[in-house]
């Protein structure tokens, strides 16, 4: 074996000694914030529900009418209405966060964060020591592409947290799905270093799959927020009909933002991220046809990404037109991050094109 070959090997061996620490220290984080739910839950949990039920009847009613007549006035009462139409309806001010305002309870999510950074770092050392392994960028295969696409989508988590936006209640769900995509990747997925098919031979490897990892990233943060949005509707519309809760959905959901919160948010990261998809889908088309000499095949993984960028789209203009915002644009979000898991997962494995020859 010569000189080089041993290096590469002894990188292979750190990436993947590396990528099982960070699997430990995310662990760590997990019951961190586990602790900061369950601490959490000891606050008064009827904050939000005080705030829907008790202000309710003012917000909803319509302002009296005065009408005066032959020297006196009468004063008329409209009927109370109730409108639903759009997210937004309700003034509902957001939880206080996974904490619920219990002091212990925000040390354990402090320090959960802290792990989270900690594992983070150890995480990218190990998608770092990959690529020097193989002296190329680490996205020639599925299990390369689940290590950078789980580090990629904590750095957009730790971002925003860096930025002082409110999504620290996004820890938890984070996490979760990022050791169950870790654990996949080395079970399942894993695939020792090599060198890359010529036809992935070319700078268009680092724009166009650089720029696909990172659009799935913030997809998928919208995902979490369009699914907690969609309990979170479910429940405050509960509270609004006069409904009772679980007390274990009180106690989870009191704290998240309000619905109203959580739907702009997953529409801005989708919105926001949407153009680099597009251009994602652009550059792609270009490194096909310098590497098969036609710039679109209808391969699988063109075809599907051409679908995913067609259900974003429907999302975004049904959620941009009054009448789908709310749970329907919702659903149309959930259905176009599946067009993407799909896209990944489903063509990858199981669908043989084009861009099977890079393995599993």
């Amino acid at each position: 074996m010569t000189l080089a070959a041993a290096t590469n090997e002894h990188l292979a061996s750190i990436s993947n000694t590396l990528i099982y620490s960070s699997m430990a220290v995310y662990t760590l984080a997990f019951f961190a914030y586990i602790a900061e739910w369950l601490l959490g839950s000891r606050s008064k949990v009827g904050r939000t529900a005080a705030a829907l039920t008790a202000d309710a009847p003012e917000k909803t009613q319509a302002p009296a009418v005065t009408v005066k007549k032959a020297g006196s006035t009468a004063v008329l009462e409209r009927p109370q209405v109730v409108v639903r139409s759009a997210a937004g309806a309700r003034d509902v001010p957001d939880g206080p966060g996974a904490h619920g305002g219990d002091a212990q309870g925000d040390l354990y999510g402090r320090i959960a964060i802290s792990l989270t950074v900690l594992a983070f770092l150890v995480e990218l050392g190990g998608v770092v020591a990959r690529a020097a392994s193989v002296q190329r960028a680490p996205w020639g295969n599925m299990y390369e592409f689940n290590i950078t696409f789980s580090t990629v989508a904590v750095a957009v988590y730790l971002g925003l947290l860096a930025l002082k936006k409110n999504v620290r209640w996004m820890g938890l769900f984070l996490i979760t799905t990022v050791l169950l995509d870790l654990g996949l990747a080395v079970t399942v997925l894993y695939t020792a270093s090599d060198q890359l098919v010529p036809a992935l031979h070319s700078y268009w490897l680092y724009i166009h799959v650089s720029t696909a990892i990172f659009c799935g990233a913030v997809f998928y943060v919208g995902a979490v927020a369009t699914i907690l949005y969609l309990f979170k509707d479910a429940y405050e519309s509960k509270l609004q009909s006069g409904g009772k809760p679980g007390t274990f959905a009180t106690s989870v959901l009191e704290r998240l933002p309000a619905s109203a919160s959580l739907d702009k948010f997953a529409y801005r990261v989708n919105a926001a991220v949407f153009p680099l998809w597009t251009f994602t889908i652009i550059a792609g088309a270009i490194w096909a046809g310098d590497a098969w000499g036609r710039y679109w095949n209808w391969d699988p993984k063109e075809t599907w990404s051409f679908i995913t960028w067609i259900a974003y789209a429907c999302y975004l203009h049904a959620r941009a037109t009054a009448g789908w915002k709310g749970r329907k644009a919702a659903y149309l979000a959930m259905i176009a991050f599946g067009c993407w898991l799909f896209n990944y997962y489903g063509v990858n494995i199981f669908v043989t094109g084009k861009h099977s020859y890079a393995g599993v």
